[in-house]
């Protein structure tokens, strides 16, 4: 006898969703979903000055992952982190992962995301909860051991002018840093990397 699909939308946010129930689901569109601590999360989906941030930091880190492959060799915009140590499944989904010796070669459909875990994750902060990027993404991502850096991409007053925040793994703490609109970021987690906080540059 087969399950039914389970519904989940907007008036699910904050309701328990068994993992299964969560892969198996039918979600209403225009949203976003993760579960965090066993519970749904959803967000709206990227509004079109988001979308192409995310596809302007998305490009710079691929060219360079292409340059670099020693360093990172592969960039998701649609990945799914695993968060260790938690009691019920905690599964946040950033808009970009950069993965240092991903598992290119095996076959589609083999890795798993439990099987992978990156080594810089960043949110593109446009007309979302800024709670969910700026305070809740910060803890969690701490608790994932393989996440050196955490770059939220903040464009809420001026699209145009972003500004990035940075933060920097220094043992169990994040060190935080931010870059202006026209600065350049240049970090040794990826030697050669430089970024000029410029999405028209």
């Amino acid at each position: 006898m087969s399950i039914a699909t389970r519904q989940l939308g907007l008036a699910d946010h904050g309701k328990p969703v068994r993992v299964s129930e969560f892969d198996s689901a039918d979600f209403e569109e225009g949203y976003k979903y993760e579960l965090i601590d066993g519970r749904l999360y959803v967000s709206p989906q990227a509004q079109e000055p988001e979308n192409r941030l995310e596809l302007w930091l998305f490009d710079k880190l691929r060219d360079f992952a292409a340059d670099y492959p020693d360093v990172i060799n592969h960039v998701s915009n649609k990945a799914r982190v695993i968060v260790p140590g938690s009691r019920r499944r905690t599964t946040p989904e950033p808009d970009l992962a950069a993965y240092a010796g991903y598992p290119l070669e095996e076959p589609l459909g083999r890795i798993q995301w439990e099987d992978v875990s990156p080594i810089l994750v960043a949110e593109v902060l446009y007309a979302a909860d800024p709670h969910k990027d700026l305070v809740r993404n910060v803890g969690l991502y701490l608790r994932v051991p393989s996440i050196r850096e955490y770059w939220v991409l903040d464009a809420r007053d001026f699209p145009n002018q972003p500004r990035l925040i940075v933060h920097r793994r220094r043992g169990k703490k994040w060190l935080t840093r931010e870059y202006l609109y026209g600065e350049t970021y240049e970090t040794k987690l990826l030697p050669g990397f430089r970024l000029r906080i410029d999405p028209h540059h």
